[in-house]
């Protein structure tokens, strides 16, 4: 299942109808703990679902004000023949986009303002092992930027927006913009039920305020299968990125190569799954977010340290018994671990 993107035009704006659709789709997926209201944000946004019809045209009014600030932050990136997205996120024209539209270091790039004026660029850093990737513009500004927020106190259910260029840049079409919902987090994803295509990879995911909190990732179907970098990734490794370094893709023997597929909730006493990657092994064995682990490989897990240690030992490819508890229920599911991606 997958819905059609939202797209702004030239004035940009979201119609109440489109919204009205949007917000079918968006409110049966957005399962989990409450939204948080934010300070300063129209109350519409710390409800689970709009109710009225006054609820709708205030997302409308909220979106196109927002709109007005995000879409000239939000650029076209082409790099020979291949199209992406990203954001401007500072004065100096630095670039957030996904590690796979950047590629290698010191390449050229031509960026693609909302109003079709074409600027130059320089790739800059690449992590492959989670997807973030650095563009500098090199020509002269002043280029308009937005800021980068903070991806650690996301909440399941709280309300973001997509911006991007959806099967790559089209003359006329300023970038496109989807509502959706945060569904799952942690420190290495974010998903969203946010609406995306091919080319609007790189592009941002922002909160309601405004500010950047994840760079579009991996684009998936069904509709809730939509990854994005978390934006924090990219401030801690600044100075990396920022230098032209590349890394990641490769693994150390002393980590081990088996791959599992989940992230563990690390305040949990037991071994409990905080999220588990879409394609990953554990998806594949049946594993789901919030299962507590209690038994592997015949040994007893107490906690996510005795379960990364024992996955840690492991190699591509070995099969292993897992038990774990499901709300009152006891389940066993059998694991194929997998190679650790890039």
């Amino acid at each position: 299942m997958s819905a059609r993107p939202l797209r702004s035009s030239t004035k940009p704006f979201l119609s109440s109808l489109a919204i009205g659709f949007a917000l079918a789709w968006l409110g049966s997926s957005a399962a989990g703990d409450p939204p948080a209201g934010k300070t300063g944000l129209p109350g519409v946004f710390s409800k689970e679902t709009p109710e009225t019809l006054a609820d709708l045209q205030t997302i409308q009014n909220h979106v196109r004000e927002l709109c007005k600030k995000l879409i000239p932050c939000t650029v076209g990136i082409r790099i020979g023949p291949s199209q992406g997205s990203g954001v401007i996120i500072d004065k100096e024209g630095h670039v957030l986009t996904a590690g796979h539209v950047s590629g290698t270091p010191g390449q050229n790039v031509t960026l693609i303002l909302h109003d079709g004026k074409e600027v130059k660029g320089k790739t800059l850093g690449h992590n492959k092992d989670i997807d973030s990737g650095l563009i500098q513009i090199t020509d002269k500004g002043p280029f308009p930027f937005v800021d980068m927020g903070s991806s650690a106190g996301l909440k399941k259910g709280q309300w973001c927006m997509v911006l991007g260029h959806p099967a790559g840049y089209k003359a006329g079409r300023p970038p496109v913009v989807r509502l959706g919902r945060v569904l799952d987090h942690g420190m290495l994803l974010i998903r969203t039920d946010c609406t995306l295509l091919g080319g609007d990879s790189g592009g941002p995911l922002f909160d309601m305020e405004g500010k950047v909190i994840g760079i579009n990732s991996r684009i998936n179907n069904p509709l809730t299968v939509n990854i994005h970098v978390p934006v924090d990734t990219y401030r801690d490794t600044w100075d990396r990125l920022a230098k032209g370094e590349t890394w990641g893709g490769k693994i150390s023997p002393k980590v081990g190569a088996a791959y599992m597929g989940v992230e563990l909730d690390p305040d949990a006493k037991d071994c409990r799954i905080r999220l588990v990657a879409p394609g990953s092994p554990a998806e594949k064995a049946g594993l789901r977010a919030d299962d507590i682990v209690t038994m592997c490989d015949g040994k007893k897990i107490n906690n996510m340290q005795e379960l990364a240690a024992l996955i840690g030992q492991k190699n591509p490819g070995v099969e292993l018994a897992m038990q774990v508890r499901r709300g009152s229920e006891a389940i066993t599911l059998k694991i194929t671990l997998g190679k650790r991606p890039a």
